[in-house]
């Protein structure tokens, strides 16, 4: 996996990468546009003070605009591939079912890019659950300390490559 800035790179399906490009053309082009045009004619209704439509206007250019910083980074350093082999091992890009705090759960390991619009919980690998459970296998207990100081059990029950 490559890095960039010491921090690991997001793994990316080709679809993720192509769809995320997409999102980023469009934002970084007609998206920041329509913005302008936008605020434009808010502008031309007169008193900045209490215009409404002015300020959510800048609101919403103000989102976009952080939305192009993030895909402009995620996608600068993101490894695009195949989904990971199916040897069970935990890693990015693995759909993972795992008993935590004794409940099973099905998740995603990795970047909530490559689940897209799907309802499919995803953890970072750079989150302490994910930190922890890379590497894991099936079967495999361990625990980990999550943000609050708690020491939760978890148990791996399997781990395959996601497909989406």
């Amino acid at each position: 996996m490559s890095t960039t800035n010491s921090a690991p790179a997001a793994w990316l399906t080709q679809e993720a990468f192509d769809r995320l490009t997409i999102e980023l053309e469009h934002l970084s082009g007609p998206g920041r546009a329509e913005i302008v045009k936008k605020i434009e004619q808010a502008r031309s209704e007169g008193d900045l003070k209490e215009n409404g439509g002015y300020h959510a206007a800048k609101d919403e250019q103000g989102k976009i605009e952080a939305r192009i910083r993030q895909l402009t980074a995620l996608l600068r350093d993101a490894h695009v591939g195949e989904a990971p082999a199916d040897d069970g091992i935990v890693e990015p890009g693995m759909l993972v079912v795992a008993t935590i705090a004794g409940d099973e759960t099905t998740f995603l390991l990795g970047s909530r890019e490559v689940a897209g619009d799907t309802d499919l919980d995803v953890f970072s690998e750079k989150s302490p659950l994910g930190a922890a459970i890379q590497g894991h296998k099936a079967g495999d207990v361990l625990r980990y300390t999550a943000p609050n100081g708690r020491e939760i059990p978890v148990e791996i029950i399997s781990a395959k490559p996601y497909t989406g």
